[in-house]
């Protein structure tokens, strides 16, 4: 190696090499090792032996996969929530409290509506299990009998045809309950209580079609039912809803209850109540219900205390002799506790009651407010949800479900279902104006359960809402003892005739009261803050390579600015060169600057744009023209001390000699 390689490399070697002003990027991994306030690092780079190096190697990736691991937990965590529970000891605002009759029209009203459809249900019971001796109620019995002659007698059941499964028959044949003839079942047979049905073996199934007006075979869909008691029931109740909808909504209400007649008592928080409190509501399917404290223009009421004497006491008429009896299976009222702005879900959400039964329901109210996104998928008022409400109430998730509903009913089947209210500029469903709504409806209500229509996954629950938690407990009402005397007087409080005395089975006795006064508030708070987070990651950092924030920036800068910087200085010499080699090859005279000649053709030149330091120093290019001697001149002053200096060692040798 020349001299002067010789000392270039020493003083390269020498020289602190700092930054981006490396030569390259294993240099700069060195540099910071030995400058970095990170051990492992440095321990890395100081450690004797490989084995050493090696363990502190994987030690520090280890640690650095650890402090990724964590810290994405923490991010990933970082939209969590506490709850907390506060438990207030105040006045407490009374619920609104709906009240149904499970019958929802006297029947001694509808007769004649219903005359034909009871008399070809009749004929099916008697074809189906030899039921022909069906009483009715003594009241009934003086009405002349129905005509079943003519065209009336078939009308409902050519509608929906009655139709009997054999056992072990595997031919999709059944009998027309209608002609008694076996006939052809095509389509789709669906069980309702599963997806497919599988004919049983053992029994006879019972069940009707529904095809669709002016289709084909294959267009029919048969629903078939594991009693058939549901199927009659089920078979009825679409007629009936269909007869229903044609009549006007002020006649069906003079047909319902009044509040007078379904309430004998009344007795509110030590207060007698009556009638006038109570706010007529009325359902397609439970005729007229009656919310009491739920006109929201007044002022609520609030209980004072705890306790069955402070709640709602009411006895209620049932009236047992006015029931359907192939529309209502069973005695009884359906209550509804809701909030006061609140659409009360009948046949939801409701609690049934019995006759001659003191039904008991004590309350806790809780009130729980959840955070809306990013920490839940709640809505705050329902303004976010793409389902247009047709109710005039506060939103719900049983809201939005209907509203969901009732739209795909209005779009596809071009009418509302009729067990809930219509929407808007949309008439209910009947058989006159559209005779596929039973069809339509089926095949909706099936793809809705199945959550085919998606409504269940637009809804959202709201991220405030009010439940009470209800605690419902049963006894005798009135007892034997008291039965007679009780009896008698309510008859009195009743107004009725002598001859129509009360009887225990017409009536319930509900209480409805807060079991205390505490109100239970769940309450979702941020689980995390930024300040939180930025802590968390210190102390993450500090546990696993004890370092902060500054040595976090140190990284970025070194790994990522300094490395980048060096990379791209790197491929912008090797361009310069190529392009160099490429004009020298061509043998063009590269034009413009001389400094980009003189980095062209001097080998001596370096490539990059770093300011000079000693050892490119040591490559400039001498003066055009000099001319550097081999041995340069001697100095006169100098030789003359060297001579002085040789003879003083003369003299020094001689007087050693001596």
């Amino acid at each position: 190696m020349a001299p002067g390689e010789k000392i270039k490399a020493k003083i390269k070697k020498n020289l602190t090499v700092t930054g981006p002003q490396a030569p390259s990027i294993k240099e700069l991994m060195k540099w910071y090792c030995l400058n970095t306030n990170t051990h492992g690092c440095r321990r890395i780079v100081v450690s004797r032996g490989r084995l050493r190096r090696l363990i502190w190697v994987v030690f520090t990736l280890t640690a650095v996969g650890l402090i990724l691991w964590q810290c994405a937990l923490l991010v990933l965590s970082f939209y969590s929530v506490s709850v907390s529970i506060k438990v207030h000891f105040q006045k407490l605002e009374f619920p609104a409290v709906t009240i149904c009759n499970i019958n929802p029209y006297k029947y001694s009203a509808l007769k004649e509506l219903l005359s034909g459809l009871d008399q070809e249900t009749k004929n099916a019971l008697r074809n189906l299990y030899g039921l022909s001796n069906i009483k009715s109620r003594k009241r009934r019995e003086a009405d002349p009998p129905q005509s079943s002659e003519g065209d009336s007698h078939s009308k409902f059941l050519n509608i929906l045809p009655l139709v009997v499964f054999e056992p072990d028959d595997t031919t999709k044949e059944a009998t027309d309950l209608l002609t008694g003839r076996k006939r052809k079942v095509s389509g789709t047979i669906v069980h309702k209580a599963s997806d497919v049905m599988h004919v049983q073996e053992t029994k006879k199934t019972v069940g009707f079609q529904m095809c669709e007006k002016n289709g084909t075979s294959d267009d029919c869909a048969t629903y078939t039912f594991n009693s058939g008691v549901n199927a009659i029931r089920e078979w009825y109740k679409l007629h009936y809803m269909n007869i229903m909808a044609q009549v006007p909504l002020e006649k069906k209400i003079n047909m319902s209850y009044s509040a007078e007649e379904l309430l004998v008592t009344c007795f509110f928080d030590g207060v007698s109540c009556d009638a006038r409190n109570f706010t007529l509501f009325h359902h397609p399917m439970y005729g007229n219900c009656y919310t009491f404290n739920g006109d929201i223009t007044k002022t609520a009421l609030n209980t004072s205390m705890g306790g069955s004497e402070y709640g709602l006491q009411v006895i209620l008429y049932i009236d047992e002799e006015e029931y359907n009896p192939f529309l209502i299976s069973s005695t009884g009222a359906k209550v509804v506790i809701h909030r006061r702005d609140e659409y009360p879900f009948i046949e939801d959400i409701g609690t049934e009651i019995e006759t001659a039964m003191a039904t008991s329901i004590g309350m806790h109210l809780t009130e729980s407010f959840k955070l809306s996104e990013p920490y839940s998928q709640c809505t705050k008022d329902g303004r976010d949800v793409p389902v247009e409400s047709i109710y005039n109430a506060t939103y719900s998730l049983q809201i939005c479900l209907h509203s969901c509903f009732q739209r795909h009913m209005s779009e596809t089947c071009h009418c509302a279902q009729y067990s809930q209210p219509a929407p808007k500029n949309v008439s209910y469903c009947n058989y006159q104006k559209h005779p596929n709504w039973m069809y339509c409806y089926y095949k909706l209500h099936q793809a809705f359960v199945q959550e085919k229509l998606g409504c269940q996954a637009i809804c959202r629950e709201p991220c405030k809402f009010k439940e009470w938690s209800l605690t419902t407990s049963l006894a005798q009402w009135p007892s034997d003892i008291s039965e007679k005397w009780m009896l008698d007087v309510l008859t009195w409080d009743k107004g009725q005739k002598e001859n129509k005395r009360l009887n225990k089975t017409d009536l319930a006795k509900l209480l409805i009261f807060y079991k205390d006064l505490n109100q239970r508030s769940i309450i979702e708070s941020p689980a995390n803050s930024i300040e939180i987070l930025l802590s968390n990651f210190g102390g993450q950092l500090g546990l696993w390579m004890s370092c902060s924030v500054v040595c976090v920036l140190e990284i970025i800068e070194v790994f990522f600015v300094d490395s980048l910087s060096i990379i791209t200085r790197r491929c912008w010499q090797k361009i310069k060169k190529r392009w160099a080699q490429r004009n020298t090859q061509q043998g063009q005279s590269p034009s413009g600057n001389p400094e980009d000649l003189a980095g062209c053709d001097n080998p001596t030149c370096v490539l990059d744009d770093d300011l000079p330091t000693f050892s490119t120093a040591l490559q400039l290019p001498q003066a055009p023209g000099a001319h550097v001697p081999g041995t340069p001149p001697p100095k006169y002053n100098t030789l003359r001390i060297e001579r002085t200096f040789s003879n003083q060692l003369e003299d020094t040798q001689d007087s050693e000699n001596v």
